[in-house]
């Protein structure tokens, strides 16, 4: 199977070589076109000039873009070029809605959409130990099986389009609530004077350990954010995540709140940094209080 990438990001580069590795990638395109070629030249891939023209060499494209409308955009664009019985597996982070469109517009070409999107950070991406949580017909999802399989470890169908989209807004609503709880701790820790290195060695073997504590917590120790996972691309998530529970009538505590702290982060020049940079606003809860006086008080 003849594969093309769409999207070189930090998530979709790694991922991009993960095909390579399994002798998938035959092109790769990217809004910024010296990427697709440097890339390109290195791994003997083509580069085409333009999605339609990524679309016609291939039989299954994906597609690892930021937001909704450029998943749109691209869906419209590779309609025009691609065989029946082709594959787009999507897998960016956008609304349920916005991949039932894409299935929608793909649909009279006989073409297979998939809602892909993943979780498992930029390690993740580069192991090819992804997440891939998928929603789509389930005979499109066994025919993508050695694609997604390239790039994942985990890989699991959830049911009709749509529903990849809604179990990782399950994941991004987690994300949301562990990363603000482990941002919270370490201030605290540091707070108490406690050494952060070594909390970070003992906590992440004990019962409140987690993904984002083992990763992320160094980076609060060092006070530096290098990106992982953006502020601003986890707030777009968030947001989605809002509207979805919107639907119902609900508003969920731990999406607002984390709204409000990346909006905050956002507003400081910080959105491009790790989410792990909540960090930032947990200290200033410890730095702007008074020191306790010999009581404890």
């Amino acid at each position: 199977m003849r594969v093309g990438f769409v999207g070189l990001g930090a998530m979709g580069m790694h991922m991009a070589r993960s095909l390579h590795r399994a002798g998938l990638l035959s092109a790769a395109w990217n809004r910024t076109p010296e990427k697709a070629r440097t890339l390109a030249a290195e791994l003997g891939v083509e580069a085409p000039p333009t999605v339609e023209a990524l679309g016609s060499s291939v039989d299954a494209v994906v597609t690892c873009v930021s937001a909704d409308a450029d998943v749109l955009e691209l869906v419209q664009a590779l309609a025009k070029s691609l065989k029946s019985g082709g594959l787009v597996l999507d897998c960016s982070t956008v609304g349920a809605d916005t991949a039932r469109k894409a299935a929608e517009l793909l649909k009279p070409r006989g073409v297979e959409f998939l809602d892909c999107p993943v979780s498992g950070g930029t390690e993740g991406a580069r192991d090819g130990t992804l997440a891939i949580m998928v929603g789509g017909n389930e005979e499109a999802f066994e025919r993508a099986g050695p694609i997604l399989a390239a790039m994942g470890k985990t890989v699991t169908h959830f049911g009709p389009t749509g529903s990849g989209q809604a179990a990782k807004a399950t994941n991004q609503i987690m994300c949301a609530g562990i990363i603000e709880s482990v941002s919270e701790a370490m201030a605290f820790a540091r707070a108490q004077g406690l050494p952060l290195e070594k909390i970070v060695d003992t906590l992440g073997k004990g019962a409140g350990s987690s993904w984002y504590f083992v990763h992320r917590a160094p980076n609060m120790v060092r006070g530096s954010f290098p990106a992982g996972f953006r502020v601003r691309l986890h707030e777009k998530d968030l947001t989605i995540c809002r509207d979805m529970a919107a639907r119902f009538g609900v508003a969920l505590p731990v999406v607002e709140r984390m709204l409000g702290e990346y909006a905050e982060l956002v507003a400081r020049g910080y959105g491009d940094e790790d989410i792990s940079s909540t960090f930032r606003l947990k200290t200033e809860l410890f730095e702007q209080s008074n020191k306790p006086n010999g009581n404890g008080k």
